[in-house]
Formats: structure tokens, sequence, C-alpha cells
């Protein structure tokens, strides 16, 4: 005779979709679908950095070839100006010589370490790009074993309701299958309904062999 908990369990397993609903947030498929979202996130704004980088290497470029260009002309200047035997020109003319000197060594500096800098952010911005390329493919995996949990589920829900039933057991087995039901995907995914009949089939014998 049926009693009123073998109906129960048999009506939660014909239902579990709904809970495997609401423990969405315990599935490593949509663990790795919120850090693929916040991945690509960082990466764009890295992007950004790395565009920003290049774009102050430009500016750099820039001030280092007018101060090159103005430390070449002054420089011209004092030649001239000495010569010309102008010593109040040349004198100006050297100041200015010494400052553009000075400039052209620092901006050359910083552009060598901006171009160091880049270089190093270029290569890690394509790391952190290939990451989120490998992520999507192990996403792409995890969907594709999580598929086919779920359809295991629903084909032993119509071929052997008391397997799903027998796996549910009392109140303490069914909050543990529950709870775990989302975080064991692979595991799941490589029991196949027919590796579970057959243990289902191994431990009967056992209990029988006890019996007698």
């Amino acid at each position: 005779m049926t009693t009123l908990w073998d109906r129960f369990k048999f009506a939660v397993a014909t239902d579990l979709d709904a809970v495997v609903a609401k423990k969405e947030e315990k599935n490593p498929l949509a663990l790795l679908n919120r850090y693929i979202s916040e991945a690509e996130n960082q990466t764009t704004a890295t992007g950004k950095w790395v565009e920003r980088q290049s774009q102050l290497n430009g500016k750099l470029e820039k001030e280092l070839a007018e101060a090159s260009a103005m430390l070449d002309k002054r420089q011209n200047q004092l030649d001239l100006a000495q010569s010309s035997g102008e010593a109040d020109l040349a004198d100006f003319a050297a100041m200015e010589v010494d400052a553009y000197a000075a400039r052209v060594a620092v901006l050359q500096n910083n552009l060598d370490e901006n171009i160091a800098e880049l270089t190093g952010l270029e290569h890690r911005y394509e790391e952190m790009k290939h990451k989120v390329k490998d992520m999507k493919v192990k996403q792409l995996q995890l969907m594709g074993k999580e598929n086919a949990t779920r359809a295991h589920h629903q084909m032993d829900k119509v071929l052997s309701p008391e397997l799903v039933a027998e796996r549910i057991g009392s109140f303490d087995d069914m909050a543990s299958y529950i709870t775990t039901l989302g975080a064991k995907v692979e595991e799941r995914h490589e029991r196949s309904a027919m590796e579970r009949r057959l243990e289902s089939l191994e431990k009967n014998s056992a209990n029988q062999k006890e019996i007698v």
C-alpha cells in the first residue's frame, strides 16, 4: 500500500524544476556567468586605460618634437650670435639651449617610461581578453553539461520514477539532494540513468542476500 510519504516523494520528484530555479545562485554555471560579466566590464575599462596611455605617449612625443626643434633652433642662434660678437644675444641663446636641453632630456625619459608601461599594459590587456574568451568556452561546456543533466532528470521521471524517489529518500535526504543539485552539474552529467539503475540493482541484490 502506497504511503502518504511515498506519494509526497513522487510529487516532489515531478516538481524539482521549480526547486532548481530557486537554487540558480548556487549553480556553477550561474556563478561563471556572473564572473564573465564582471570580467568583461573590467576588460572594457582596462582597454580605455590602455588607450589613454597610448594617447599620453602621443602627447609626450609631440612635446618632445617641439622641444627638440626649439633646442636645435636656439643652438643655431647661439652659434650665430657668438660668431657675430653679440654677447648679450649669445648669453640669452645659451640660457635657452640649456633650458630646452633639460626639457628634452626629461621628456625623453618620460616617453621611454610610458612606452615601457604601455607595452606591459597591452600584453596584460591581451591576456585579459584571452582569459575572458577561455571562460566563455568553459561557459559553453557547462551549459552543455547542465542541459544534459536536466534532460537526464526529465527522462528519469518518465523512465525510472522510482529511482528519482529513491534518491530523494527521507526529508533529510531530499533537502540534501536539492541543495547539491546545482553544485554538482558535472558529476551528475557523468552518471547516466543506466548507471544509476545498475547501482540500484546491485543494492537490492545485496539487501536480498542479507535477508536470506
